[in-house]
């Protein structure tokens, strides 16, 4: 029986910034449009963080149901460790993606019913990111879902519920925010591509090979700064978003520096760390901007 601890660290606690970052954004880019509304900004926290949770889960479900996460290097694993249950680690991920559903359906209710599709392509791409006959996060396609969901429909959707209306502010953030994220994926992958190389998990890192990946770490970053410099178009309160910096400087040097195995696991945490800081200097900067 997993304690909870161990039920905290299967959730993975370190990715929670994909979900709260492009909330942020999307805010703030409401914000610019003067259209911010705190409620409906918590709904879609709310959904964000759930549907997080649950593809956490449902990854660690399908991935331990495979063997894929038995030798791996990393953070907790509750099927691949054994210390819960297949069964258990199941029901977690549809309980999360049960509560985003409904918080996301409220959601819908206050703004516009067309949004359900979006909310239903997430549900359905989460589970598929492992799960299935054939999952599309072992054919290279992980990279393309995160961008989409944890980018574009997390940040211009959360734009959308609240000022009914999106901006190319909007979509920059919602492109920079995206590219962080898969950088954060990226980095996963690196690290566990002798352990997926075996397993038969074709991920993008494995695909591309280590050198690389890294290059490719390093640009993802990157690109966010340079769509937070050219929003200075919009306002230039845009800049605060390079507080981030030193941080995303830091990952990328240890990215760069040939590391592998554990000594990929700050970077982990660090790529986080950097897109939560990049997210709340965006948002701020955009809603000093409106």
């Amino acid at each position: 029986m997993a304690t909870l601890a161990q039920w905290i660290e299967g959730a993975r606690p370190r990715t929670l910034p994909a979900a709260i970052s492009p909330v942020l954004v999307g805010t703030g880019a409401a914000a610019y449009l003067d259209g911010f509304v705190w409620w409906k900004a918590l709904l879609a926290l709310g959904v964000a963080l759930t549907l997080q949770l649950g593809v956490n889960y449902a990854n660690d479900y399908s991935d331990g149901i495979r063997g894929t996460d038995e030798n791996r290097v990393g953070p907790l694993r509750l099927v691949g460790s054994k210390v819960a249950t297949p069964g258990q680690v199941k029901t977690a991920a549809f309980t999360c993606f049960g509560v985003g559903a409904v918080l996301g359906i409220v959601l819908c209710a206050t703004s516009s019913w067309w949004l359900l599709v979006a909310g239903a392509a997430s549900l359905v791409g989460a589970w598929f990111y492992t799960g299935g006959s054939k999952p599309y996060g072992y054919r290279a396609l992980g990279e393309v879902s995160v961008f989409l969901f944890f980018g574009l429909v997390a940040v211009l959707g959360t734009t959308y519920v609240q000022a009914e209306a999106l901006s190319w502010t909007a979509v920059a953030g919602a492109v920079s925010v995206g590219s962080i994220a898969c950088a954060l994926l990226v980095a996963n992958n690196l690290r566990d591509i002798p352990t997926d190389t075996v397993s038969g998990k074709r991920t993008l890192a494995v695909v591309l090979g280590a050198p690389n990946s890294r290059r490719l770490y390093a640009a993802l970053v990157a690109l966010a700064f340079v769509l937070a410099a050219v929003s200075v178009l919009a306002t230039p309160w845009t800049l605060l978003a390079f507080i981030a910096i030193p941080l995303a400087i830091k990952s990328i040097r240890v990215v760069l520096s040939d590391a592998v195995g554990p000594a990929l696991i700050p970077v982990l945490k660090g790529t986080g760390q950097t897109e939560l800081l990049y997210a709340v200097g965006l948002a701020v900067g955009l809603a000093l901007g409106a």
